[in-house]
């Protein structure tokens, strides 16, 4: 229902202004897709298939470095965005996989792979990747430690609600001088001038905003940029400014739901909590850069999230304090 209703909203608000829909659209019907396949692997094979899935992501990022299907674009976080954005969900899989099997070798082989693609984010130059990587990693290691995943889940809400919050106080120059001058000399100044156009869209239509893929074309910054993808390099202020605040609403509403399945799933604890810090962690890349403008992150988003949801035809490994019910941390029936 909540895709059914941004892929809806999408429609009306291209139809008001005359916008694109098409990227919006093909995003949505990627996760869609992702999220399908992450709930039939998970059921039929809940170890291979989010290894596989790991593996995967490591075979994108290094054949194809750049991941982007359009110009080159000198900007952080622009296919450097998208890098660490498949790394992260990647790890996320492979740290599932290594919780989702009982058996000690295999457990540790998979945590090996995921310290292995952690290094290949620092070998491929994604320092960004690298600390994505590193912090599901641990965050994963911790889990296994919790035995109540509603706290876990709520501080990753918080975590995701801080970043985006700091984006749009950025962008709003609502931010202390100095911080604003560190935080500009990481994102760049044209970063953060194509975010200043964004709430300006924003605020011209708060309602509808200006349509969807419209943003390059009225970005005072994007249209003098020799080289632009026509994009703000921040998901949060896309959705404002092409399709307003209820677009931003959507946008929350899905993130939300996912937090809420994974608190919901029958899943053991650590799955949970590691898949939510894996998406989390995409949620603050995506704030800061266009990581969603690519399929196969959209792709391995839904992926991660299905298969951290799907109900196993085996029984999962028993015995483990970890192993609670998502909702009452009951022990799992």
């Amino acid at each position: 229902m909540v895709l059914g209703a941004c892929a809806a909203w999408s429609l009306i608000t291209a139809a008001a202004h005359d916008g694109r829909p098409e990227g919006v659209l093909l995003a949505i019907l990627a996760v869609a897709a992702g999220y399908a396949a992450g709930r039939i692997g998970g059921a039929l094979l809940p170890v291979a298939a989010p290894c596989a899935g790991a593996l995967a992501g490591v075979a994108l990022t290094v054949a194809v470095p750049h991941l982007s299907p359009g110009p080159e674009i000198v900007v952080p976080l622009g296919h450097a965005g998208a890098t660490a954005a498949v790394l992260t969900l990647s790890v996320g899989a492979a740290c599932c996989a290594a919780w989702a099997t009982s058996a000690p070798v295999p457990r540790l082989a998979l945590r090996l792979l995921a310290a292995g693609i952690m290094v290949t984010a620092a070998v491929v130059g994604s320092t960004i990747g690298f600390v994505a990587c590193s912090a599901v990693l641990l965050c994963s290691l911790a889990a296994g430690r919790v035995r109540r995943r509603g706290p876990g889940i709520v501080g990753l809400a918080l975590t995701a609600t801080l970043v985006t919050g700091l984006t749009w106080a950025v962008a709003g120059n609502a931010v202390p001088e100095r911080l604003a001058e560190s935080l500009e000399g990481r994102l760049t100044r044209q970063r953060v001038e194509l975010w200043h156009d964004a709430l300006y869209l924003t605020r011209q239509d708060p309602a509808l905003g200006v349509g969807p893929g419209r943003f390059g074309e009225l970005s005072d910054t994007s249209v003098q940029t020799l080289l632009s993808d026509g994009k703000p390099h921040s998901a949060l202020l896309q959705q404002a400014s092409e399709q307003g605040v209820v677009g931003v609403l959507l946008l929350a509403a899905a993130f939300c739901w996912v937090l809420y399945a994974l608190w919901r799933t029958a899943r053991p604890t650590p799955i949970a909590l590691t898949a939510g810090a894996a998406l989390t962690v995409l949620a603050a890349i995506a704030a800061v850069g266009n990581a969603l403008s690519f399929t196969m992150v959209s792709v391995g988003a839904g992926l991660l999230a299905g298969l951290a949801t799907a109900r196993p035809l085996a029984d999962e490994p028993a015995g483990s304090e970890w192993d609670v019910h998502a909702r009452g941390d009951r022990p799992a029936p």
